[in-house]
């Protein structure tokens, strides 16, 4: 039965994250598992809803907007997906978090937007640690100065850094890329910039996500192991 697969699944990935928590030395407390829904039916997001899970993240904005009205209201929802300036408007009051911030221009774009709904927007910004031609994202070497030039927008707030790492069939061959944004995000905190907080840092997935954790993950984004794998039909 799905419900019992499901439930099976989030059993399995909530003790895999403790486990590295622990590993770890860390608090279980200060790692958010977000289960990322794409193409996946409300029907399965309420049955994970349904045993405790309140962060859901999202890939496509149009498939975020029509889910939102669909689930209890308590749900933070995470863009997690490229997110296009025209896109914008529709989520800037939806989300609990925009994970993929790569660019002034999208920064400013839904800086407009959040002034306009009258809020702040809590912002990570994307990194392409890996430079992957492949993958959306800042270089390394140039986070820390698109940080300061965001900084300035009065109605976004920085609160990170997200990566995806490369799709490697060794989960340990990404420790290095998880360490070097967790030293990143050390490096622009001793700079205390302004409106800027370093205190998300959301890396890990389905094949990787332990590693992260014990490389200083706070937010890891789980599919494929909590839902199976995505429906390329919907």
């Amino acid at each position: 039965m799905r419900v019992d697969e499901l439930k099976e699944n989030l059993t399995n990935v909530e003790k895999r994250v403790a486990d590295a928590c622990e590993r770890a030395g860390r608090n279980r407390d200060d790692v958010t598992l977000i289960a990322v829904s794409k193409t996946k039916p409300v029907e399965d997001l309420q049955v994970i809803y349904d045993c405790g899970i309140r962060s859901f993240g999202e890939n496509k904005v149009q498939e975020l907007t029509s889910k939102i009205p669909e689930m209890p209201n308590d749900i933070e929802w995470h863009l997690i997906g490229h997110l296009q300036r025209n896109k914008v408007k529709y989520i800037v009051d939806q989300v609990k978090l925009i994970h993929s911030v790569d660019s002034y221009r999208l920064a400013e774009e839904i800086n407009i937007q959040a002034k306009k709904k009258g809020v702040v927007v809590p912002i990570l910004i994307e990194v392409n640690a890996a430079n992957e031609a492949t993958k959306f994202g800042v270089k390394l070497e140039e986070t820390a100065q698109l940080c300061e030039e965001i900084a300035h927008l009065d109605a976004v707030h920085i609160m990170g850094l997200m990566t995806i790492a490369p799709n490697v069939v060794v989960p340990e061959e990404n420790r290095a890329i998880f360490h070097k944004i967790k030293d990143l995000s050390v490096d622009i905190a001793s700079k205390n910039i302004d409106n800027v907080d370093m205190r998300i840092l959301s890396m890990g997935m389905t094949n990787d996500f332990e590693v992260a954790i014990e490389e200083g993950a706070t937010h890891v984004r789980v599919g494929t192991a909590i839902f199976g794998e995505r429906n390329y039909n919907i």
